[in-house]
C-alpha cells in the first residue's frame, strides 16, 4: 500500500493528514526515550493502520533519521551518539564527516574506520573518541551511495584490469574481472559501474560500461569530467521533440495582450561569446530628475510550461554549466539561443521590471509587466568599457548614437553602488580566470579576466532589480523563493581575524554579531595591495555559501533584507520558478490549492536548485584546474613570481599572478628542518629561523605537473 495524503486522512483522521505531521509526532515521542514500534503507535494518540505506520518508521530508518537498537527499539541517532551526514574523503585514504546540521565541526574518520564508505556517500557514524575539533568517528552504515559510476583510466593485466579513478578522493582502484572489460584498452579513459561495494579488505568491483577515448586524445579530458559528475550532454528525445515544436515567431494575439515597448530604446550587454541573452536594459530620464530603469528579462515561462518534458529536464539540470570549452545548457538551443534569447532587432517576449530611482539610489516606484520588446543593439562588455573610459576614439565614434544613454547608465550604476556600499554590502573584486584554448583544446593563455565598468553597470542593475522583486513579493505575503546568505559563524570569523593579523589588519566588532560593513571596510583597506586577492579569497571561504530558500532570512553579503534571483531564467531554474509565482500573483491565480502546493514544494525545490548550483561550481573548478595544469606542463623549469596563499604542515601553496596555484612541498625546503606554526600560519626553520608565512612574496620554479591529478609542484627559485 502506498503512502499518500488520502491514505493518511483515512487512517489518521483530519488531524494527521500528511507524513510530516506523523514524523513530527514520532520525533516528539522518541526525544525522551527509545521505544518499541508498538509503544510508539500506542502512545502517538493516532488511530493508525499498523502496516502504514511500519512503512513510515522503515523509511525514516533507511534515511538515517531513526536508528533501531539491538533490542529492536527505535531511537533518534543523536541521542545514542550517532550522526548522519556526508563523507568527504581524502586522496590519502582518510576522510571527514560533514554533518547534516550546518555549523557543526567536521569529524575525522581514519582509513580503517571508513568500513567501505566512499567519497560523498551519505553515512551514519558514531563517535569513538575526542571532543570539539579533535573528534574522531567510525562509519557504522552507508545510507546512500554517491558513486554508482566511476570515471578513470583503465589499466589492463593479463586476466583482469583496474580502473584508476580520476577523482583521487576515491582512493581505491576498481577491480574489473576479465568478462567485464567490454573491449576497453590499456590507457583509455572509461566509465565503470560498481557491482560490488568495497569492504574492509576488498576493493570495489565493477564493469566497464563506456569507453571515452585514449587519455591523450583531444576532448577526452573534459568529457571525463562531464561523466565524472554525471552531467547530461544531450537532451532526451522527448525533450528535443517538444523543443522543435516551439514556434520561433510570436503569435499575434500574444503581442496584443502585452505592453508593447518595441519602440523603447533597449540594449543588451554581455560578453563577446555569449549566446543566451537573458536581460535587456532601457533607461529614461524623467522630468523630476529621477531615472526610469527598465530591466527586461526573457519570458521563458511563456514557452516552458510547468510539468512538460522541457520543464522536467530543466528542473533536473537546475542550471546551465559553463566549462572552459563548452556550455551544458539548462534549456534546448531552440529556446536558449533561439526564441528566448533577446537578440537585436528581433521581437521577443519579456517580463519587465520598471523602477523609478532617485539621486540617492532609492527605488521610489516600480511596476511589473508582461511585455514585448525589440533590442536595438547587442553591446559587448569589452567595447563599452573602452568607450566609457575614453580609450578608443574609433569605438566612441561607432557608438556615438548610444553615448548619452551609456553615460546615464554609468551615472545610475555609480549611485546604486554608492548606496550599496554605505549600507555595508561586501563587494568582492575577485578577478575570474580567463583560459584561452586553441582549436585542439590546448590552453595557450591563462590570465585574470578583468571586470570593467560595463560589467559593473549590468551587475548593479540586476542587483537592484532582484532586490525590488524580492521586497515586493515579501510584502505580498505569497510563498516565494529567495536567494539567502546566512551570517558567518563567530568561530570562522575569529579564525579569519587571526589570519589577517599576520598582515597587520584587524576586523572591527569581532567577537559579537559582526556587520557586513566591517568586512567591506577591510576590503577597502586592502584595495590595490599585494595581499588583496589572498585576503579576499580567504574572507570568501570564511563566509557561508549563498543558497535558495523559501524562508526570507536576508542576504548577509549584500547587506540586503530582501533578495532573489529573477534575472536569468534561461540558465537558472529558480528564476523560472519565481517568474511563474509572480505571474500567478499578478493575474490573481494564486488560490488556496496553489498556495498550499507552493508551501509544500518550495523547500524541496530550493534544496535541489542549491545542490545543482554547487555541483556546477565544482565541475567548473575542476575543468579550470585541469586546463591550468595542462598550461603549466610545458613550463617545467621556468621561474615565476608569486605570493604564499596557504601554509600547511606539508608545505606552502603559492599563487601566481595568472591565478595558477601550486605547492612547494616541505621536503623541497631542504636547507633546514621546518616546523609548522599553526597559530601564525607559517613555517619556521629550526636552525636558520627562516620564516615562510601567508602573503609573503616568493619566487618559484615549476618542478612538476601531474595532469591526471590536476596538481602542480613548485620549488624555490
Amino acid at each position: 500500500m502506498s503512502i499518500n495524503n488520502k491514505n493518511m486522512e483515512k487512517y489518521y483522521g483530519k488531524r494527521y493528514t500528511d507524513s510530516k505531521e506523523i514524523e513530527q509526532r514520532i520525533f516528539e515521542l522518541l526525544s525522551r526515550i527509545p521505544l518499541y514500534e508498538e509503544e510508539i503507535l500506542s502512545n502517538s494518540g493516532m488511530e493508525a493502520d499498523p502496516e502504514i505506520f511500519h512503512k513510515i518508521l522503515n523509511r525514516m530508518e533507511e534515511e538515517g533519521r531513526l536508528i533501531r537498537t539491538k533490542k529492536k527499539k527505535y531511537a533518534i541517532p543523536e541521542t545514542l551518539g550517532f550522526f548522519t551526514g556526508r563523507l568527504q574523503a581524502n586522496a590519502r585514504g582518510f576522510g571527514f564527516f560533514i554533518s547534516d546540521n550546518e555549523g557543526e565541526e567536521d569529524i575525522f574518520i581514519s582509513a580503517e574506520n571508513l568500513n567501505g564508505a566512499m567519497h560523498r556517500d551519505r553515512v551514519m557514524i558514531r563517535l569513538i573518541k575526542g571532543n570539539g575539533r579533535s573528534r574522531e568517528g567510525e562509519v557504522v552504515r552507508v545510507l546512500e551511495r554517491a558513486n554508482t559510476k566511476i570515471v578513470g583510466t583503465f589499466e589492463k593485466e593479463k586476466n583482469f584490469g583496474f580502473v584508476i579513478p580520476d577523482d583521487q578522493r576515491i582512493h581505491q582502484d576498481i577491480f574489473i574481472p576479465k568478462d567485464a572489460i567490454n573491449g576497453a584498452k590499456h590507457g583509455y579513459k572509461v566509465v565503470a559501474e560498481i557491482v560490488h561495494w568495497p569492504q574492509k579488505r576488498r576493493n570495489p568491483e565493477g564493469r566497464i560500461i563506456e569507453v571515452l577515448g585514449h587519455r591523450d586524445e583531444v576532448g577526452t579530458d573534459i568529457l571525463s569530467i562531464i561523466r565524472q559528475f554525471d552531467l547530461p550532454e544531450v537532451f532526451p528525445d522527448e525533450v528535443q521533440g517538444e523543443a522543435k515544436k516551439i514556434p520561433q515567431t510570436i503569435p499575434e494575439d500574444e503581442i496584443k495582450r502585452r505592453k508593447d515597448y518595441r519602440n523603447l530604446l533597449t540594449i543588451t550587454m554581455d560578453g563577446a561569446d555569449a549566446k543566451d541573452l537573458d536581460d535587456a536594459i532601457s533607461l529614461e530620464m524623467k522630468t523630476n530628475g529621477n531615472y526610469l530603469l527598465g530591466v527586461h528579462i526573457a519570458d521563458v515561462s511563456y514557452y516552458v510550461r510547468e510539468n512538460k518534458e522541457i520543464d522536467r529536464e530543466a528542473y533536473r539540470r537546475g542550471t546551465s554549466v559553463y566549462l572552459v570549452d563548452r556550455v551544458i545548457p539548462m534549456l534546448p538551443k531552440e529556446l536558449s539561443n533561439g526564441i528566448c534569447s533577446l537578440n537585436p532587432n528581433e521581437d521577443r517576449l519579456a517580463f519587465s521590471v520598471f523602477m523609478e530611482i532617485n539621486s540617492k539610489g532609492t527605488v521610489v516606484d516600480y511596476r511589473f509587466e508582461e511585455t514585448i520588446i525589440r533590442s536595438d543593439a547587442r553591446l559587448v562588455y569589452e567595447d563599452i568599457t573602452k568607450v566609457l573610459e575614453g580609450k578608443d576614439p574609433e569605438l566612441i565614434e561607432e557608438y556615438r548614437d548610444f553615448l548619452e544613454f551609456l553615460q546615464n547608465m554609468e551615472s545610475l550604476a555609480n549611485i546604486l553602488r554608492d548606496k550599496r556600499m554605505k549600507r555595508g554590502s561586501i563587494d568582492f573584486d575577485l578577478e575570474e580566470t580567463k583560459i584561452t584554448l586553441d582549436i585542439t583544446g590546448k590552453p595557450i593563455d591563462v590570465k585574470q579576466d578583468e571586470r570593467g565598468i560595463s560589467n559593473r553597470i549590468i551587475e548593479e542593475f540586476m542587483l537592484v532589480c532582484n532586490e525590488t522583486v524580492a521586497e515586493a513579493m515579501t510584502w505580498s505575503g505569497v510563498p516565494f523563493l529567495y536567494r539567502v546568505h546566512e551570517e558567518p559563524s563567530v568561530e570562522k570569523l575569529l579564525d579569519f581575524n587571526k589570519f589577517i593579523n599576520n598582515f597587520g589588519y584587524h576586523l572591527k566588532g569581532i567577537g559579537g554579531k559582526i556587520h557586513p560593513k566591517a568586512l567591506q571596510d577591510l576590503l577597502e583597506e586592502i584595495k590595490g595591495k599585494r595581499e588583496e586577492v589572498l585576503i579576499s579569497t580567504v574572507m570568501l571561504r570564511s563566509l557561508q555559501k549563498a543558497k535558495y530558500s523559501s524562508d526570507n532570512i536576508g542576504h548577509f553579503g549584500l547587506a540586503a533584507k530582501y533578495y532573489t534571483h529573477f534575472t536569468a531564467p534561461i540558465r537558472r531554474y529558480p528564476d523560472l520558478i519565481i517568474h511563474r509565482i509572480m505571474k500567478d500573483f499578478l493575474a490573481n491565480r494564486l488560490d488556496k490549492k496553489r498556495i498550499q502546493y507552493l508551501n509544500d514544494k518550495l523547500p524541496e525545490m530550493a534544496n535541489h536548485c542549491s545542490e545543482r548550483e554547487r555541483l556546477a561550481d565544482e565541475v567548473e573548478r575542476e575543468t579550470d584546474r585541469l586546463k591550468k595544469a595542462e598550461y603549466m606542463a610545458d613550463k617545467i623549469g621556468m621561474e615565476f613570481d608569486g605570493i604564499i596563499s596557504g601554509v600547511t604542515s606539508f608545505g606552502v601553496f603559492v599563487i601566481l599572478d595568472n591565478t595558477v596555484e601550486g605547492l612547494i612541498r616541505i621536503t623541497a625546503l631542504d636547507d633546514d628542518y621546518y616546523v609548522y606554526d599553526e597559530k601564525h600560519y607559517c613555517l619556521i626553520g629550526e636552525r636558520t629561523k627562516k620564516v615562510y608565512r601567508l602573503g609573503d612574496d616568493i619566487k618559484i620554479r615549476v618542478a612538476n605537473v601531474d595532469i591526471p591529478s590536476r596538481t602542480i609542484d613548485f620549488v624555490l627559485a
